[in-house]
């Protein structure tokens, strides 16, 4: 079984991306990984060339920075990259702020090969566990997606959908198992001024310069009222050193977050039901 890992990066280092912990972390599962680079400043091909992985396939991409509309620009990349990749039964599309867990790695790789002969699946789906302001808590509103597909058919008619989120086939939702591994998304887990920073480069992807002058704060500053939990299990071994690096606080406390009444019974019936009223799902889930 072939498996090929993929990876859209810019910026990388500025924008403090764990990209160098997410390569690593998928490449136990990888035979090759690629990483399509865009034009960078900061010395992000360098840093992936430095880590000096057999398996790493480092592609020069030039972005078109003029596409300021509904992330379309990262949807672009990713296609393009996809359509360089060398034939594959699946192909693992990792974002730069999203770590597998080594725990994981059996219930992917039976899955993987479970479904690899069954022209049914087109996907595989995995759990999200968002990080908000520190590594020890994990979104739990609804804003929160809580599950995505990262792992896909290497077929030339999918492609990332819209900002990349999610893929489609001919304009439809993918058809899809569940992998059992699931996804750490670290990408509201940075220093307050690396956040800052990363709202205004990643702003471009969707507006213009008049609207992100209107809504960048003067100051980045972690929302206290934001519904979390705490997170109690382990994080992915790769991670280990730059959760050890932590340099700022996160003052939170559960007991001062007032969800509205509409909140509360909506987080109710989740919990009771395991039904997500509304959700919003970028795939079709086979029985």
């Amino acid at each position: 079984m072939r498996v090929i890992g993929a990876m859209i990066l810019r910026e990388g280092i500025r924008l403090d991306y764990p990209f160098r912990e997410a390569i690593c972390s998928a490449l136990p599962l990888c035979e090759a990984f690629f990483v399509s680079v865009g034009q960078s400043s900061d010395g992000t091909k360098e840093a992936l060339q430095a880590l000096g992985l057999a398996k790493l396939h480092i592609l020069d991409s030039e972005w078109d920075l003029s596409l300021r509309e509904g992330g379309q620009v990262l949807a672009q990349e990713t296609n393009k990259l996809l359509r360089q990749l060398p034939p594959a039964d699946w192909v693992l599309c990792l974002q730069a702020d999203e770590v597998l867990h080594e725990a994981d790695y059996p219930a992917l790789q039976a899955s993987m090969t479970r479904w690899k002969d069954d022209p049914r699946v087109e996907g595989l789906l995995f759990d999200y566990l968002h990080f908000y302001g520190s590594y020890d808590w994990v979104g739990a509103s609804r804003r929160w997606y809580r599950r995505e597909v990262r792992i896909i058919r290497p077929y030339p008619d999918i492609e990332a959908y819209r900002d990349a989120q999610g893929f489609r086939r001919r304009g439809r939702k993918l058809w899809v198992k569940p992998s059992g591994g699931r996804i750490f998304h670290y990408g509201w887990v940075r220093t307050p001024k690396a956040q800052e920073i990363k709202f205004v480069e990643v702003s471009r992807f969707w507006h213009d310069d008049a609207w992100i002058a209107r809504h960048k704060p003067e100051q980045f500053s972690y929302d206290t009222q934001e519904v979390l939990q705490p997170f109690l299990g382990t994080h992915p071994a790769v991670m280990a050193e730059r959760i050890a690096a932590r340099n700022w606080e996160f003052a939170y406390d559960p007991r001062q977050v007032r969800p509205s009444w509409k909140e509360r019974l909506l987080a109710y019936v989740e919990r009771f039901s395991g039904w997500r009223p509304g959700e919003f799902r970028n795939y079709r889930l086979l029985l």
